[in-house]
């Protein structure tokens, strides 16, 4: 699908260029020895350390923890304030000195990101390290991350609530040119828990030339107990020696830090409350009754005999501003959450097998990729489907993140504090396709026309049962969809991920848009800086802020949910890396073998996953389809060698029977007969 949205970017480029908990994973260690964290004794701090601090530290709002940017270390509690009106207890509170500023001066306004109670439970850690031997060091890499869990590992995440290491990797950021420009990312191997608190440690760090690194002055005060009179230091002294004692439980000593500092994840309602809100109003409003809706043109295809296409409209609650156009935002109340504004006309289209058939076809929402539309149904793959199994597939736009959202999307990236505008459309996007499930279940709803009926009157869509299929984007969303439908229990989720702020740097697909990017915030540091503080908000609309509620764990009101995982190895879109992380944020289980041996470059491939022992089986899993593209870099950059294998499993006959085994007959096959799944190549 890529072809085509990248002309609609090119277009929009034009455009503005005149401008559950349970984790899956064994994140626990042997119980290390508490290490010394007793601070030395008090000693005032050398002038040239107090001259550093003030001449470096970037002003009294900032962090000086990190003097290369105001905001780092990112994320950190340094940043938020006491809320007895949250679930943490606490509210984000970022500076608009540190916020991100394009090059015509644009300050992004943080009051949005200040709604929240803590950060992404998808979160990297960002910080500089200047001078850095990543090799030398020690530091756990993409392909490594058990090694974090080591007692000696340099990178320590603990969880101050239960005293669990967290498993993570570390990276420098390759796509800078210039080592001052260069962050040091830390990201977790199994999404932090939602409201939990969080230290970080970072030892015995190791120089290029050998030598062990020395913390900044910032740090220095704190961790050597040197006392002055700034209070940008003295006021978090008490939160840093906490800091130093949880660290010291968990047998990091105090004298062999180079950086600590702490951070909490934002909350399960802080996370959630925007989207199950709306969910919850809407479909209060609606009833018992179906959603209103309209039926326009019936097109056969020519080209697949007894299969058309549906197209028409139906009509969802409203929640963003004015008439919800491209660039709206939700339309608060005084509540803080957003408000009904009238109605949304929405489009669907439906694949639906030969109208002659005596057996009603079962039915699946579609979601569609990466700033697509709902025509997406009308695919080669989606029509073997349909003819191989004869089922239905309806889908509407993924609105936000749609073919009519390019331009803003592209928008954006010259200006990122009007995130926001996407992250709140896609939430209504979101409760666009529930209604679309509801309008499809409903016997007033599509079945009622007679354009859904044979000729003898009888529906064409048998609906009992409404299940979920979504591929690329559809399968970033598509859980975030999942984890709150109520009107479906199983998905399939092809060439899935989650946190874009992980995936946008390792896809192919991002490469269009740094032509905007790159100009408008001519700092690499400050595009990750940017692309970590987006998240935040980007968490309330994809599989990020939605995973620990998936599959077990549920919200309010909503069924736990049985979710497949397809994932295509070496995928140049979107990294198998992060569905790998997803599937064990949400427990899935994993086909063994999953690929053939010594063809993934972990040390222990799918490691904290449980191999799926008998067939069928009836949890939610996740399985590794290789069409032999080549192995992709563990650097944070996209794949650029061979065939791009994004569209293979979908296009493989013997997926497409084990996604119909699994969303229609509730139970996941093996069709690959005890070996690892392979499939054809669509590119080469």
């Amino acid at each position: 699908m890529r072809p085509r949205w990248g002309i609609l970017v090119a277009i929009a480029l034009l455009a503005v260029s005149g401008c559950s908990g349970d984790d899956g994973g064994d994140d626990t260690v042997d119980e290390p020895a508490t290490a010394d964290a007793s601070a030395p004794e008090a000693t005032p701090a050398p002038a040239d350390v107090l001259a550093a601090i003030e001449g470096e530290g970037g002003g009294p709002d900032c962090d000086p923890l990190d003097p290369r940017a105001c905001l780092l270390p990112f994320p950190s509690d340094r940043f938020t304030v006491e809320s007895p009106d949250t679930d943490t207890g606490l509210l984000v509170a970022l500076p608009e000195s540190g916020m991100p500023v394009n090059a015509d001066g644009v300050v992004a306004d943080p009051s949005e990101w200040n709604r929240n109670d803590g950060f992404s439970p998808g979160t990297a850690l960002l910080t500089q390290v200047p001078g850095l031997d990543v090799e030398a060091s020690g530091l756990p890499a993409i392909t490594d991350v058990p090694d974090s869990l080591a007692e000696d590992s340099p990178v320590v995440v603990v969880d101050t609530e239960t005293g669990e290491h967290r498993p993570v990797w570390a990276e420098l950021d390759s796509g800078a040119d210039a080592d001052e420009d260069r962050l040091l990312f830390i990201r977790p191997g199994v999404n932090f828990l939602e409201g939990h608190h969080y230290v970080v440690g970072l030892r015995d760090l190791v120089g290029t030339d050998g030598e062990t690194l020395e913390p900044s002055p910032g740090f220095l005060v704190y961790r050597d107990n040197l006392t002055t009179d700034l209070p940008v230091i003295e006021d978090r002294r008490e939160a840093m020696e906490q800091a130093f004692v949880d660290l010291g439980e968990a047998g990091v000593a105090r004298e062999d830090l180079y950086a600590a500092w702490d951070f909490t994840i934002a909350s399960e309602a802080n996370l959630s409350e925007r989207l199950l809100h709306i969910r919850d109003d809407a479909f209060a409003t609606l009833g018992d009754a179906a959603p209103a809706f309209t039926v326009g043109d019936v097109v056969v295809d020519p080209e697949e005999a007894g299969l058309s296409y549906v197209h028409g409209t139906f009509q969802v609650p409203l929640y963003l501003t004015e008439d919800g156009a491209p660039g709206t935002r939700f339309d608060n109340g005084p509540d803080g959450l957003p408000q009904r504004n009238g109605d949304f006309t929405a489009a669907f289209e439906c694949a639906v097998p030969d109208a002659a058939g005596d057996t009603p076809a079962p039915m699946s929402l579609y979601g569609h990729g990466l700033l697509g539309s709902r025509d997406e149904v009308e695919a080669g793959n989606i029509a073997d489907f349909v003819r191989e199994h004869g089922v239905a597939f309806c889908a509407t736009d993924w609105i936000g993140m749609s073919e009519e959202d390019v331009a803003n999307a592209a928008s954006i990236l010259g200006q990122v504090g009007e995130f926001p505008t996407l992250a709140d459309r896609s939430q209504q996007g979101i409760l666009n396709t529930l209604f679309l499930g509801r309008l499809m279940l409903h016997e007033d709803g599509l079945t009622s026309a007679p354009e859904f009926q044979n000729e003898a009157g009888d529906p064409l869509l048998d609906t009992s049962e409404l299940v979920f299929d979504a591929n690329s984007q559809g399968g970033i969303m598509g859980g975030a969809t999942t984890a709150v439908a109520q009107d479906w229990t199983r998905a399939v989720l092809g060439v899935p991920g989650m946190n874009y702020s992980l995936l946008l740097r390792r896809s192919v697909d991002f490469s269009t848009y740094t032509a905007i990017l790159d100009p408008a915030y001519p700092d690499p540091l400050e595009q990750s800086l940017g692309i970590s503080l987006i998240q935040m908000l980007w968490d309330r609309a994809e599989n990020d802020g939605y995973a620990q509620h998936l599959t077990t764990d549920p919200y309010p009101d909503t069924p736990e949910h049985q979710v497949l995982l397809n994932v295509a190895f070496g995928d140049h879109q979107v990294t198998m890396w992060s569905a790998e992380i997803m599937a064990r944020t949400i427990g899935a289980s994993v086909h063994q073998p999953a690929l053939a041996d010594g063809r993934h470059p972990d040390t222990v491939p799918y490691w904290g996953l449980d191999p799926i022992d008998v067939y069928p089986f009836a949890g939610s899993a996740l399985v590794v389809w290789d069409s032999g593209a080549e192995v992709p870099p563990t650097t944070n950059s996209p794949p650029d060698a061979g065939f791009d294998p994004h569209e293979d499993p979908r296009a493989d006959a013997a997926n497409r029977d084990q996604k119909y085994a699994f969303l229609w007959q509730g139970e996941l096959i093996d069709v690959c007969e005890g070996a690892p799944c392979t499939a054809a190549s669509t590119e080469s």
